[in-house]
């Protein structure tokens, strides 16, 4: 079931890009929080607070997130002729990076139930 969800070629209802987005955050905050943890460990960076108080490198790495699954959805959809589907992309690696990264995720969701 969970290999239903994480296929990015897999056209999806609005509740398959619901658990879409579920998913992602939960991953993003494990890849996100695991990364840091052992950068911080071996002494390459300082970071202070958790996934949700929203320190800097949380960003950087919830943008590049983002910006790697849209990419992932473009590219094996072969959207990356489609305005639309583009626009969706640079505006949810915006959101990710001014807003919210959580915020940024919604348009990826919606990006998962463009058809071809």
């Amino acid at each position: 079931m969970i290999d239903k969800i994480l296929d990015v070629g897999h056209v999806r209802s609005t509740t398959g890009a619901f658990w879409f987005y579920v998913l992602s955050v939960v991953m993003l905050v494990g890849i996100s929080t695991s990364l840091l943890h052992v950068l911080s460990m071996i002494g390459v960076v300082d970071v202070s607070g958790s996934f949700f108080s929203g320190s800097m490198m949380h960003t950087y790495i919830g943008s590049v997130f983002t910006l790697f699954v849209s990419g992932l959805l473009l590219t094996h959809r072969k959207l990356t002729s489609d305005i639309f589907a583009v626009l969706l992309t640079v505006l949810a690696v915006y959101l990710a990076y001014k807003v919210d990264i959580m915020l940024g995720l919604i348009p990826v969701a919606i990006l998962t139930t463009i058809k071809k």
